[in-house]
């Protein structure tokens, strides 16, 4: 990228007056567990926008509001510690920065730890943003005992500071005072010093970037980093000025004795301590982390602290099941009337194509995933809940001494967790791991975690094989099952195609607290509204597909009419037993859907794939079935129903559940969740992979390699269950 040209004073003058006019671009960046994201909602309300940063799958948060005559788009930065990039967040957030659009940044900081912040404050200070620090949590820092003189920070500064509490709303209309305030006034004359020596090595860097054009906001942070022996990816360098840093780095090594990376972290570090020195008193010992010690005696034990964990685990299941029945039965009876509603159009022509396309394609398909929404938003609740109370980060560091013995990091943990409700942004959330082998060996097993699309196959199944008493733990075993084959793959991994040595594991604990339901509601109705795009997009449209390839070709007579014709078989009012060639017009209609599911595309297909999938228990109908489960998971559940009602068109048309009770055992029924558990990740998943790894190569090992392992365990599994009849 092109470095920054210079602005003269008036240039910058008027750009300042028409950002005042304009629409005014703040970006929001801190470090982690900061609670950026509850002052970013807090400011925006419900006027956000989630995407992708252009070119990556690095997600992108930003909303608007207006204040004072004027409108802002506020952007939600990665979280960071700092400006010295490595993860691929670092990065974006270091470049969102460095290209000099964003008027003004909000550095929300913790106000029980301000000074961690400020070194991120001082590096803001010398790329030459406008920052305005909002100390966050402050009602947590005055319990704690902490006082802090906020005009004498912000004098010190020389920049706005504002206290608030971003998941109860206080101070936001005072921060967004501050960023109005930060805008129109001037910028900041003086240079940052950090530290003589420091400033001595770093001003004839700064002159040969100046010879080049380098804007001066950019100046000292480009020659900082140079002096680290880090050449910024954001800029152009002149000729000589990478020698130039060379020969300061090893004149300063040489006159101090000292690291210059060391030098430049204690600066940073001085500098934090020069800010808050006569203005902040710290508390003995904050309450907050007092009481979240107490509370981690109990669930972080290191005995007591995984049961606890996986008992947590398990109660979010069973009440996903207990809670979501009755919701999901209003949505199923909706959707029958509209069904009923929608075929009564067509009174005297039932087997019109149109209708068959809206009712069996459209409202069955779209209908049998929608079905399962309340069931995907209490998953998605009690997530949000243990990723709001803090609990999560603990239950990373529980899983780090499970996990280690397997080859994975114990930040590998969130990623998987987050794969629970989908597996894409459970890839994405790999980038947090530093070691290239933890995020490749996460990423490949990471679509073992049974996600949210594979939820409704589960609530299929479970209920039409088992009976109550064990429904709540056959959705647990086969979590489990995913969990722990993944860890199993994991190790084999690390000890093969990944083999290398283990990054050490560090993570910061942030204190509990008492989540908000507006973030609650939010985080579960955003994934909510995820999934209901979905299933009005991809899965409407392979729905259609699918019913197309199952409904044609027709077959140009049907057997069981001819085997009428010739006399043998018989039509008749009521079954008799023990004689075959008595068939009801039920049965009858039942023949005629099986020749058309046989005679259509999908049908042979099936029927040719059946021969590998029958020592599986599998029949042409489930393989026909699994067709489009690569595209998408939760179109399992709408093709099953589309294979399974061919020719059932009235009122009394048997229940999908009872028809699979019907014809497929419980051994069958739980081979089927076992297969779909482990293989073919859905193509989504796969093409994020690509990304994310980088090469097609690691993408179609998961691919394969899944669906390879899948096949195998799913055998084993069968055989060894008609062994034991």
């Amino acid at each position: 990228m092109t470095a920054p040209a210079a602005s003269s004073p008036a240039t910058a003058t008027a750009k300042a007056a028409e950002r005042v006019r304009s629409l005014v671009r703040v970006g929001l960046a801190g470090n982690p567990n900061a609670g950026k994201s509850s002052v970013f909602n807090a400011m925006t309300g419900a006027r956000q926008h989630v995407g992708n940063y252009p070119g990556v799958t690095v997600e992108r948060r930003s909303g608007t509001y207006s204040s004072e005559g004027t409108r802002y788009e506020l952007v939600d930065l990665p979280g960071t510690y700092s400006l010295s990039s490595y993860s691929p967040e670092e990065r974006i957030t270091e470049h969102e920065l460095l290209q000099g659009e964003l008027d003004v940044v909000v550095l929300v900081a913790d106000s029980s730890n301000v000074s961690r912040s400020l070194v991120l404050l001082a590096q803001l200070l010398q790329i030459g943003a406008r920052p305005v620090l909002c100390l966050n949590m402050s009602d947590e820092a005055r319990r704690a005992g902490q006082r802090l003189d906020v005009p004498g920070l912000e004098a010190k500064l020389g920049i706005p500071v504002v206290e608030t509490v971003g998941h109860r709303g206080i101070g936001v209309e005072d921060l967004k005072s501050a960023v109005a305030r930060a805008v129109a006034g001037p910028a900041r004359a003086e240079r940052l010093l950090l530290d003589e020596r420091l400033d001595r090595a770093l001003r004839p860097v700064e002159a040969k970037l100046a010879a080049a054009g380098v804007a001066p906001d950019a100046r000292a942070w480009v020659a900082t980093r140079l002096l680290l022996g880090k050449e910024p990816s954001d800029f152009e360098l002149p000729p000589g000025c990478v020698e130039e840093a060379a020969a300061q780095r090893e004149a300063i090594e040489t006159e101090t004795g000292l690291d210059v990376a060391l030098l430049v972290a204690e600066s940073y570090h001085a500098f934090a301590e020069r800010s808050l020195r006569d203005v902040l008193s710290a508390p003995v010992r904050p309450d907050a982390r007092a009481v979240s010690d107490r509370i981690d005696s109990v669930l972080a034990h290191r005995v007591w602290g995984l049961p606890i964990f996986a008992l947590v685990m398990y109660g979010i299941f069973s009440l996903t099941f207990t809670l979501g029945e009755a919701p999901m039965g209003w949505i199923e009876q909706g959707f029958e009337a509209l069904a009923a509603a929608v075929s009564g159009l067509w009174a005297g022509g039932q087997d019109s194509p149109l209708r068959s396309l809206l009712v069996d394609g459209v409202i069955g398909g779209v209908g049998g995933v929608i079905v399962f929404l309340p069931n995907i938003l209490l998953l998605f609740l009690g997530l949000a809940l243990l990723e709001d109370t803090g609990y999560m980060a603990r239950a990373a560091f529980l899983m780090d001494r499970v996990l280690s013995r397997f080859g994975l990091h114990g930040r590998s943990f969130i990623p998987m967790v987050t794969g629970f409700g989908c597996s894409i942004p459970g890839i994405m959330a790999t980038r947090t791991l530093d070691d290239e082998r933890d995020r490749l060996t996460t990423m490949l097993v990471l679509p073992l975690m049974s996600c949210g699309a594979r939820l409704p196959i589960y609530l299929l199944l479970v209920p039409a094989f088992f009976p109550s008493a064990w429904r709540a733990p056959m959705l647990w075993l086969i979590y489990a099952v995913g969990v722990g084959l993944a860890l199993v793959l994991a190790l084999v991994l690390r000890k093969s195609l990944l083999r290398g040595e283990e990054a050490p594991f560090v993570m910061e604990l942030p204190p509990y607290r008492v989540p908000t339901l507006r973030a609650v509601v939010r985080k579960m109705t955003e994934r909510g509204w995820l999934y209901l795009r979905k299933a009005g997009t991809i899965i409407l449209a392979i729905s259609i597909v699918m019913w197309a390839i199952t409904s044609y070709p027709k077959p140009d007579r049907y057997e069981v009419d001819a085997d009428i014709a010739a006399g043998a078989l018989v039509v008749v009012e009521e079954p008799v037993a023990g004689d075959d060639r008595l068939v009801t017009e039920e049965e009858v209609e039942r023949r005629r859907s099986a020749e058309d599911l046989r005679t259509s595309i999908a049908g042979r297909i099936g029927v040719a794939i059946e021969p590998v999938l029958a020592p599986l228990g599998f029949d042409h109908r489930l393989a026909t079935a699994m067709l489009g489960a690569f595209a998408a998971k939760e179109v399992f559940v709408a093709q099953l129903g589309i294979v399974h009602s061919m020719g059932e068109t009235d009122e009394e048309s048997v229940p999908l559940r009872e028809a699979l009770q019907r014809d497929y055992t419980p051994l069958t029924g739980f081979c089927l969740m076992l297969f779909l558990l482990v293989a073919t990740p859905c193509m989504a998943t796969i093409a994020v992979t690509r990304r994310e790894s980088g090469s097609w190569k690691w993408a179609l090992l998961q691919l394969g390699g899944l669906t390879a392992v899948a096949y195998v365990l799913t055998l084993v599994v069968n055989q060894i269950g008609r062994l034991f009849g």
